[in-house]
């Protein structure tokens, strides 16, 4: 059962990857999958971790992403493939999830000089602290970007954010009260690519902060596949970051033999 339930969510995403230019509704995602329209937005939700609508949005500005990077389209027509009848529209959902406007992404290459995060608002008093793990087999991840984003989909300023070189210790602190999902994603070679045999994806939660409590939440690496949501946000460019890391090592070196 857990499989055919797995196959339906499937082709339902194939359904919305093959007609991101059409209003498609729930009714014929659900058709897609061969079940009820109540019966399939459940165990879609339970299968990906958000709504039909919520992924169809992201794999709408996912395209809108590989557009962007590798054609000469204008924004308004890439709006049109993506299925948005306002370029206004899309510019503003585009920007909010990405955390740059289509046309300063597209100038920049698809890649963020940096990744903002939240302004705290009420308490932050809490941490969540764990270790990220990756398959022993396999190529091993590149640089591991993390983030506590309210939402199961990597958009937007997350609340706290970390690079790490590879896997291992993490800890945040000062994190605000809420209901956070921990989500990692790692990329091996060309991070604009993103394919599945290049990034790997880690999602936990949700994680409930209250006050000053300290929360463990470990996070394994695996490697993408059809039905873990897109990563919206615009991601650093791994190369830059780690060339970046190696010349502050280096310096550090040069004053301690000083």
């Amino acid at each position: 059962m857990h499989d055919s339930v797995e196959q339906a969510v499937e082709r339902a995403i194939d359904t919305m990857r093959s007609n991101l230019s059409e209003q498609l509704t729930v009714d014929d995602m659900a058709r897609a999958a061969m079940f009820s329209k109540f019966h399939f937005t459940r165990i879609f939700q339970r299968v990906t971790g958000i709504s039909p609508g919520r992924f169809l949005s992201a794999i709408r500005l996912q395209e809108a992403k590989r557009l962007l990077t590798t054609t000469r389209l204008n924004v308004t027509d890439i709006s049109l493939r993506v299925g948005y009848n306002s370029v206004g529209t899309f510019s503003t959902r585009f920007t909010k999830s990405v955390g740059l406007p289509p046309t300063t992404y597209r100038r920049m290459g698809g890649f963020a000089p940096r990744i903002p995060t939240q302004s705290p608002t009420g308490l932050t008093q809490g941490t969540i602290t764990g270790q990220v793990t990756a398959p022993t087999h396999g190529p091993a991840p590149g640089l591991i970007f993390m983030g506590l984003f309210h939402h199961r989909i990597p958009e937007g300023p997350p609340a706290h954010c970390a690079i790490l070189e590879s896997p291992g210790a993490y800890h945040f602190t000062n994190v605000p009260d809420g209901t956070w999902y921990l989500l990692c994603h790692s990329v091996s070679g060309d991070v604009l690519r993103l394919q599945q045999d290049t990034m790997m994806v880690s999602a936990v939660g949700p994680l409930v902060v209250c006050g000053r409590q300290t929360l463990t939440a470990d996070a394994h690496l695996k490697q993408v596949s059809k039905m873990d949501p897109p990563v919206l946000l615009a991601l650093l460019d791994s190369r830059k970051a780690a060339s970046e890391r190696q010349a502050r090592r280096e310096n550090r070196a040069k004053l301690y033999a000083a």
